[in-house]
C-alpha cells in the first residue's frame, strides 16, 4: 500500500458523515413520533365524536318511532261539557282503522262520559264489510237504549255510502253537505276469472277438494251457473237485511220510492228530499246549533301513526290487490 493510499482513506470523511447521519436520523424519528401521536389523538377525538353522533341519531330515531307507535287519536279529558266526536274514515273492515272494534270502543267511551252531552259520528267512508257495519249499527242501538238522554247524530262529509250509511241509519238524526254522496243501499261481491288467460299461456289448474262445493267461485276454474245462482241468493239475503235495518232506523222518514234500495248514490240535497238524511249541515253546525255544545272532543280510537306512515308508502297495496284478484268478497259499497 502506498503512502498516498494510507493517508487518503481516513480523509474521506466517513466518521463525520456517520455522526451527522445519526443526528438527522434522531430528528426524523422525533418528527415521525410526534406525527403518529398527533394522528392517534385525532383518531381518538374522531371516534369519540362518531360515538356521540351515533348515539344522538339512535336517540332521535327511537323517539320518532315511539311517537309513531302512539295511538293516532286519544280520548281527551276535558273539564267541561262538550259534544263527543267519533270518526269513521275509510273502508270499514276488521283489519282497517275503521273496524267495528275501534268504532265501538270510541262510542262506548263517548256514551260513558258524563261531560259528553251528545255523540256525533263524523263519517267519510264508501262502506265495506256488512258484518262490521252490522256490529256497529247494533251497538249504537244498544247504547241509545242504555243512555236514552244522549242523542246520536251522524254527519256525512264527502261520502257516506253503503256500509257507512248502514251505520248512519242507527243514529237519531243524519246530516250532510248538499254535495255529499249518500246512500248506495246495495251489496256487491266480485272477483276475476283467469281461465281464458290460463289456456292461452298453457297453465293447468290442479285443484283437489273434499266436498262438491269447496271450490265455490274459484277464479282459476270455469264458472258454474249453479255457483252464480247460489251467490246471487247470498247477495239478495244480505241486501234484504241491509234494507230492513235502514227501514228500522229511518222509519217513516223514508220516501216511498223503491229506487232508494237500488244501489244508487245521491247528493245530500237529493238525499234530504228522499228522507235518507234529516238536514244539511256540518259537524260544527250540529254541535253548535243542535247539541248546544260547540266544543268537539275526539273519542276516536284509531291505528298508530306508524301504521299510517307505512300505508302512505303503499305497503298494503300488494295484499289489497291480491284480495281483489283472488277472492270474491261480499261488501256494502
Amino acid at each position: 500500500m502506498s503512502e498516498w493510499d494510507s493517508e487518503q482513506k481516513p480523509g474521506w470523511g466517513d466518521a463525520p458523515a456517520k455522526a451527522g447521519g445519526l443526528g438527522n436520523e434522531g430528528r426524523d424519528w422525533k418528527l415521525i413520533e410526534k406525527l403518529v401521536l398527533s394522528m392517534q389523538d385525532e383518531h381518538r377525538k374522531t371516534r369519540r365524536w362518531g360515538i356521540f353522533f351515533k348515539f344522538l341519531t339512535f336517540a332521535y330515531l327511537f323517539a320518532l318511532l315511539f311517537a309513531l307507535v302512539l295511538p293516532s287519536a286519544e280520548v281527551g279529558a276535558p273539564g267541561g261539557d262538550h259534544t263527543a266526536l267519533v270518526e269513521i274514515t275509510g273502508t270499514i273492515a276488521a283489519d282497517e282503522v275503521a273496524s267495528a272494534d275501534n268504532i265501538v270502543g270510541g262510542l262506548r267511551e263517548a256514551f260513558e262520559s258524563e261531560a259528553a252531552k251528545a255523540v256525533l259520528l263524523r263519517i267519510n267512508s264508501p262502506g265495506g264489510s256488512p258484518v262490521q257495519s252490522g256490529y256497529v249499527y247494533d251497538e249504537i242501538r244498544r247504547l241509545r237504549a242504555e243512555y236514552p238522554d244522549k242523542k246520536v247524530y251522524a254527519v256525512i262529509a264527502d261520502i257516506g255510502a253503503s256500509g257507512a250509511y248502514y251505520i248512519a241509519a242507527a243514529a237519531d238524526e243524519i246530516y250532510a253537505d248538499k254535495a255529499s254522496l249518500v246512500g248506495s243501499i246495495g251489496v256487491v261481491g266480485g272477483g276475476f276469472g283467469f281461465t281464458g288467460l290460463m289456456e292461452r299461456i298453457g297453465v293447468d289448474r290442479r285443484l283437489y277438494t273434499a266436498g262438491e262445493n269447496k271450490a265455490f267461485l274459484d277464479p282459476f276454474s270455469p264458472e258454474k251457473a249453479s255457483d252464480v245462482d247460489f251467490w246471487q241468493q247470498v247477495l239478495a239475503t244480505t241486501h234484504r237485511q241491509f234494507i230492513d235495518q235502514v227501514r228500522k232506523g229511518r222509519g217513516d222518514r223514508l220516501a216511498d220510492d223503491e229506487s232508494l234500495f237500488s244501489g244508487l248514490v245521491w247528493t245530500g240535497e237529493q238525499a234530504r228530499a228522499l228522507g235518507l238524511i234529516d238536514g244539511l249541515g256540518s259537524a260544527s253546525y250540529v254541535a253548535r246549533e243542535l247539541v248546544g255544545q260547540e266544543e268537539l272532543v275526539d273519542y276516536t280510537i284509531g291505528g298508530s301513526r306508524f301504521e299510517d306512515f307505512i300505508e302512505r308508502f303503499g305497503a298494503s297495496v300488494g295484499s289489497g290487490l291480491a284480495d281483489q284478484v283472488v277472492q270474491s268478497r261480499l261488501e256494502l259499497r
